[in-house]
């Protein structure tokens, strides 16, 4: 953590224990829990096909400051403007707030814990976030993670890692977005300094040292990317076409029980696409051909990564984009704006990250190109709109966990 980023963090505490006291009163035992943001450096829509990402955690996170109660009520406050106090009850069915209301990611990990774990304490807290919401950096992941390890305290409950990040990635889907479980898995287990190479069903975690000379800039396209709003039926829908190619193709080439991993070990992707272009449409075609050339780029940019061979990464994060623009379609003009500006000041690859449909992008450039590249947004994207930079150099944190 930079010096900079020491004293926001200490003011954000400050800030968080005044308005805790304000509204809840003092002299109580206060527990604090962090859960980090992410961002996909690729692997894009490949996670709930159960083949592999490869996220890391960020230095921006969501905290809550909190003290357990005797009774079943959960009350927050945000020391965000925007955001209005909350409070529910714990059961093990809640109904929701308004779509896209920013509690329902609390009661989603509170629903969730009620039901399969008979959590009956619920707390009181403060929320504090410097993760930009509806950006593709998991800021509803970070906040649905850090509810359920309050909830999980304030019970006592305990859980394996892997095991409670499941938990989580089913309980978010309480907001209707059917996504995968990358955001919680990384959430939880991020590691400082490494990305991580996630593959599910089983739930695996391979931790991959970053090259000490790489810097990935995420850069925010100004464009609101709201899976649990605008964006949700959109990205439902390409959940629902990849299934539906999976079954067309496992069907034609007689594997009735493969998954996408399955079809690419037994048949690989010249055959996958080949059986794939016989009985596909052609959106499902392209939305197939995206997650199968996905899956293998994230085996290829963990190579790559381990190699420290800084041109071949940059290569496929822009195929990934090219991917994700084309066959899948989830780009804009914005991200792809982003995308070209990297580029020209000197980044060896970006793309979009996260779902799409607006949000960020993700770069990756050498050291000490980083404050050019940072300066070439501000003056070619951010200033022509009349924005400040949302730009910044991402630093691999740890996961989720509490403070003392």
């Amino acid at each position: 953590m930079t010096e900079d980023a020491v004293h926001s963090d200490r003011a954000r505490r400050a800030r968080q224990l005044e308005r805790f006291e304000r509204e809840f009163g003092a002299a109580r035992r206060l527990r604090r829990v962090r859960a980090p943001g992410r961002v996909n450096l690729i692997g894009e829509h490949t996670d709930y096909n159960d083949l592999p990402v490869l996220p890391m955690a960020l230095q921006r996170d969501t905290a809550i400051l909190f003290a357990p109660r005797d009774d079943a009520r959960v009350r927050l406050v945000n020391l965000d403007a925007r955001f209005g106090a909350r409070e529910f009850e714990l059961s093990a069915s809640i109904a929701p707030f308004a779509a896209g209301d920013w509690g329902n990611y609390v009661k989603a990990a509170a629903e969730i814990l009620a039901r399969e774990h008979g959590v009956t304490r619920g707390f009181d807290g403060v929320v504090a976030g410097d993760v930009p919401a509806a950006s593709g950096l998991s800021s509803s992941a970070a906040l649905v993670v850090a509810s359920a390890l309050a909830l999980r305290v304030a019970n006592g409950l305990e859980l394996e890692s892997r095991a409670f990040a499941d938990l989580c990635a089913r309980g978010e889907r309480y907001v209707g977005t059917q996504g995968g479980g990358m955001d919680q898995a990384i959430c939880i287990h991020g590691r400082r300094g490494h990305a991580v190479r996630i593959d599910f069903a089983p739930l695996r975690l391979a931790p991959v040292a970053m090259p000490a000379e790489w810097r990935f800039v995420i850069a925010n396209s100004l464009v609101v990317a709201d899976k649990s709003g605008s964006a949700r039926d959109a990205y439902n829908s390409r959940r629902a076409s990849c299934e539906r190619a999976l079954g067309a193709v496992r069907d034609a080439l007689g594997e009735p029980a493969a998954r996408y991993p399955d079809l690419l070990a037994m048949h690989g992707e010249d055959e996958l696409l080949a059986a794939g272009a016989r009985v596909l449409a052609a959106e499902e075609l392209a939305r197939f051909r995206h997650v199968v050339g996905e899956g293998l780029r994230v085996e290829r940019a963990v190579e790559a990564m381990r190699a420290g061979d800084e041109r071949r990464f940059g290569e496929l994060m822009d195929a990934s984009h090219a991917s994700l623009a084309g066959d899948y379609a989830v780009s804009c003009a914005e991200l792809d704006r982003l995308t070209e500006l990297q580029r020209a000041a000197g980044a060896a690859g970006a793309r979009l990250t996260g779902a799409g449909f607006g949000g960020c992008t993700v770069a990756l450039c050498r050291a000490e190109r980083a404050p050019a590249l940072l300066a070439a947004l501000d003056e070619r994207f951010y200033g022509p709109r009349g924005a400040a930079s949302e730009a910044f150099v991402a630093c691999a944190s740890d996961g989720a966990h509490v403070e003392e």
